[in-house]
């Protein structure tokens, strides 16, 4: 019986090729260059990128078409007095009477620093509310020369420190100062108004007391230093100033004794005194000045810095009137009927303004009054668009 099962030893002797090796492959290849190839991970972006993101809703340019000619709408200014107050008047937002998120501290904090500040504005606010740069120069003028308002000057702040004041406002600060006696107040109003248009006050229009108190109630700054300690060793008495010989007398001299300092009457020969105040009239005139100006002036520079840099989070470096709004109040809670809901149902309604930096360093700056002051100093510029009302861009 012939068996059904075939053998034949091809399939047992059969030889299995071994694949070739890749002898393109670089010895140096990585070792993780086999591992299967990943999607990377997306990384969740933080609060103040989804923020900026969700902020920046306009990818594209907004329509110009043209710079807006009024920036107060709702007001008819008709002369630079009435500008001055209607931009005092506006300047700070009103402290909320609930969820204000200040306690009475805070409260007293702001308060009392609204009310320290100077009763000035700043002659580039005033040009952009007016609009009319030739007429409005003209008319400051010719209300300083009549004795209604004052311009101050600050050296060294640019156009920043060109102020305005009302001459009544500047009258009713002096008299209300706690640093100065009833005689120099009344002398320096008699003097003010002698002089109304001056910019600085003739050293010798004022006596050393008269000129010490104003100097440190604020209403009076030096041009220029009266006296440093450099003059008091260069003048050791009646000797030139800063000779040689003076020195040397000075080096000279024992370890602790007053001839080290240029003798006894070394500082009131070199033209000084227990106040600082030199008798001589050569050395430079006072600036008119007021009380914590230099404060004011550093508010609206932060202001004015930080206006520009919320425009700087578009992609354009411009943005809506409203959104723009908005970020300047730092998305505060609403008292509309819908924020009243959702702080019922435990939603998310906004934060408190004491929370915001409007309130936290700006002591509550209105967005309006900022954007004036931004405009006038040629930093941003309003125009009109088609869909979306006024737009703000930096310059």
């Amino acid at each position: 019986m012939m068996s059904s099962f075939r053998t034949t030893a091809a399939h047992s002797s059969r030889v299995k090729k071994s694949k070739p090796l890749n002898i393109r492959r670089s010895v140096s290849a990585s070792p993780f260059s086999s591992f299967p190839r990943q999607k990377p991970i997306q990384r969740l972006k933080s609060k103040v990128e989804a923020q900026e993101e969700e902020d920046d809703e306009f990818g594209d340019r907004l329509d110009d078409l043209g710079l807006a000619r009024v920036l107060a709408r709702d007001l008819t200014l008709l002369d630079v007095a009435q500008a001055i107050r209607c931009i005092k008047g506006r300047m700070f937002s009103s402290i909320p009477e609930q969820r204000s998120g200040m306690n009475s501290t805070r409260i007293a904090e702001v308060l009392n620093f609204r009310k320290a500040l100077p009763p000035i504005v700043t002659v580039a606010h005033v040009q952009a509310l007016l609009n009319a740069p030739t007429t409005v120069e003209r008319e400051i003028a010719g209300l300083c020369n009549g004795g209604a308002i004052r311009k101050i000057v600050v050296p060294g702040r640019g156009g920043m420190g060109e102020a305005l004041v009302l001459v009544k406002d500047l009258e009713e600060s002096i008299r209300r100062s706690t640093g100065l006696e009833d005689e120099v107040k009344e002398s320096y109003i008699s003097l003010l108004r002698e002089l109304p248009t001056a910019l600085q006050i003739p050293r010798g229009r004022l006596s050393q007391e008269t000129g010490k108190q104003l100097t440190h109630a604020g209403f009076l700054t030096s041009s220029m230093p009266i006296w440093t300690s450099a003059d008091v060793f260069s003048t050791p008495g009646d000797g030139s100033r800063g000779t040689l010989t003076s020195l040397t007398s000075i080096a000279k001299a024992a370890a602790g004794s007053l001839a080290t300092a240029g003798s006894e009457g070394a500082v009131h020969a070199a033209g000084g005194s227990g106040g600082g105040f030199k008798s001589s009239s050569g050395l430079g005139d006072f600036n008119v000045a007021l009380p914590n100006i230099g404060s004011y002036l550093k508010l609206l520079m932060n202001a004015r810095a930080h206006l520009v840099a919320l425009l700087s989070r578009s992609k354009f470096r411009e943005a809506p009137e409203e959104l723009l709004r908005e970020r300047w109040n730092g998305g505060v809670a609403g008292d509309d009927t819908a924020s009243e809901a959702k702080r019922v149902r435990g939603e998310f309604a906004g934060i408190l303004p004491g929370r915001t930096r409007k309130w936290k360093q700006f002591y509550g700056i209105t967005f309006e009054w900022i954007l004036e002051e931004c405009v006038g100093a040629g930093m941003v510029e309003v125009f009109e668009t088609r869909s979306v009302g006024r737009g703000v861009r930096a310059i």
